[in-house]
């Protein structure tokens, strides 16, 4: 790591997000409840996750906490183990792609540059499928990852950048997103189904950074202290590090496209349980700072199946 050159609470906070990611596994103990299923068990929506392009969260990996939570919901999650093709997407109902790296990126190389995931072939078919009808939860993660979804994301006028969002002088990497502060947005999503499903706060865990050419509905918008580090190669950073002020940018937004419906988000902890690190720290929905956490997501997937 070449932190010791940035200021000293900026540098403890990349090292410690440096050593937790490199030792995050899901937390079998993690199973809120479903007070009120959308559906009735093995009933509701095909939801397929992306395992096809290398990718750092997986169903039966660090998403397994993801995939169950939607199965108690009454969801069908399975693996999308081909490439995207018209035939490969008819039958999901809903797509997840969480954290796809490209090939080059794969084998621990987390140098620039961080080329797509995914071939024009495979972006022009998930833009048909969406727009058709079918509903895409894209989710894209600090370099690497933002880099790799760049041309998937342009595909629907999203403009993602692939760096680490973090707010300079910091104590930890988790930020949170209020009613309150106006930095969580009123949204079908975060108003739920009923008053019991209403979100007032949101915890992520650095992630990036993205922009929506027109027609997005903001859900998670940084305030004006955020930056995204920009460094050649991830998690390691200096004090010449570029930064790119990202306040007002998203890290939450739904999108509707043609008769599809997308949700974009820039971070992958906050829908998932992992204990990351030597000291095993609960990062994601089981974390004490994210109580509401899973329920955000129930209402994310209510609104692509549309539910609400």
């Amino acid at each position: 790591m070449f932190i010791q050159r940035l200021p000293r609470t900026l540098a403890a906070l990349l090292l410690l997000c440096a050593a937790a990611h490199a030792q995050q596994v899901a937390d079998p103990d993690f199973k809120p409840p479903v007070n009120s299923p959308a559906y009735k068990e093995g009933r509701g929506p095909v939801v397929l996750v992306d395992e096809a392009h290398h990718n750092f969260h997986t169903a039966s990996g660090r998403y397994q906490p993801f995939a169950e939570l939607l199965r108690r919901d009454g969801y069908r999650v399975g693996p999308s183990k081909e490439p995207f093709t018209k035939e490969s997407l008819r039958r999901a109902e809903i797509l997840v792609v969480s954290n796809a790296i490209a090939e080059r990126n794969a084998g621990g190389d987390w140098s620039l540059p961080n080329p797509s995931a995914f071939t024009d072939e495979e972006v022009a078919a998930v833009r048909e499928w969406v727009r058709g009808g079918g509903s895409l939860l894209l989710i894209a993660d600090h370099m690497p990852m933002g880099g790799a979804a760049e041309k998937l994301g342009a595909a629907f006028g999203v403009r993602w950048n692939n760096g680490f969002a973090v707010v300079p002088g910091a104590q930890t990497g988790t930020l949170t997103f209020t009613r309150a502060a106006g930095t969580l947005r009123d949204h079908a999503i975060t108003r739920g189904r009923s008053a019991a499903e209403r979100v007032d706060q949101v915890s992520t865990f650095t992630g990036s950074a993205f922009q929506v050419d027109s027609g997005a509905e903001p859900l998670l918008v940084f305030d004006k202290d955020v930056v995204s580090l920009m460094p050649q190669v991830a998690w390691q950073f200096t004090e010449q590090t570029p930064r790119v002020a990202v306040g007002g940018w998203y890290q939450g937004a739904a999108l509707r496209f043609g008769k599809g419906r997308i949700a974009l988000f820039g971070e992958a902890a906050m829908f998932t349980a992992q204990l990351a690190g030597p000291n095993r720290t609960r990062v994601g929905m089981n974390a004490p700072q994210a109580p509401q956490n899973a329920q955000f997501l129930l209402n994310v997937l209510h609104w692509l199946s549309k539910k609400i």
